[in-house]
């Protein structure tokens, strides 16, 4: 591509702890600049946690933005300052899962939504998985005093995100991702600090 796509001017519209909204004016190929907005995100990861039998831990949970409950990973947001991204993983597969592991793998790196945010999401592959130990609880509130646990074949899972069961994109991708490296026999599989 021979366009620069030049930013002239990058306005803030609203902030909160998660993400901002932007609009940046950038010239187009043939010189013309025009608005763009879209959403500046902190970033997120996730966790296909794969157990000794072959099961993914799927979590479900209510998203208000679409009004359902959704199968989805146990993720979330990076929002410890200086943490690496796979303690973020491991954080949140206890605080949502319980769940403790002593392998982790880099499964994908995943621009959600580019065409309106930059958010980006690590999925990363748990296993050697044992429960968290006890008297080491989270308090879930919100959404997540609802969440659920459930453990599914990893191609009961594959079948799910092929027939539109599961929709969120990081679960569709993480099990499909996973589904292939097993096929590999893990070959693929990048080092958990290789995330960006």
């Amino acid at each position: 591509m021979s366009s620069t796509y030049e930013v002239r001017s990058h306005t803030e519209r609203l902030r909160n702890r998660v993400f901002s909204v932007v609009t940046d004016a950038v010239e187009m190929p043939g010189g013309e600049v025009v608005d763009r907005d879209y959403m500046v995100h902190i970033g997120a990861v996730g966790v296909v946690a794969l157990d000794g039998e072959g099961r993914v831990a799927l979590i479900r949970q209510y998203r208000p933005a679409v009004r359902q409950v959704l199968w989805e990973l146990p993720a979330g947001l990076i929002d410890v300052p200086g943490e690496p991204l796979v303690d973020a993983a491991a954080r949140e597969l206890a605080e949502e899962a319980d769940l403790v592991a002593a392998r982790w793998d880099l499964l994908a790196e995943v621009h959600t939504t580019p065409g309106c945010s930059n958010e980006k999401i690590r999925l990363f592959l748990a296993r050697e998985l044992a429960p968290k130990p006890d008297g080491d609880a989270y308090e879930r509130t919100h959404e997540e005093a609802d969440l659920e646990v459930h453990w599914v074949a990893l191609d009961d899972a594959v079948a799910m995100a092929l027939s539109g069961e599961i929709t969120n994109a990081a679960c569709v991708i993480g099990v499909l991702a996973a589904a292939q490296a097993r096929s590999r026999d893990w070959s693929s599989l990048r080092p958990a600090a290789d995330a960006e």
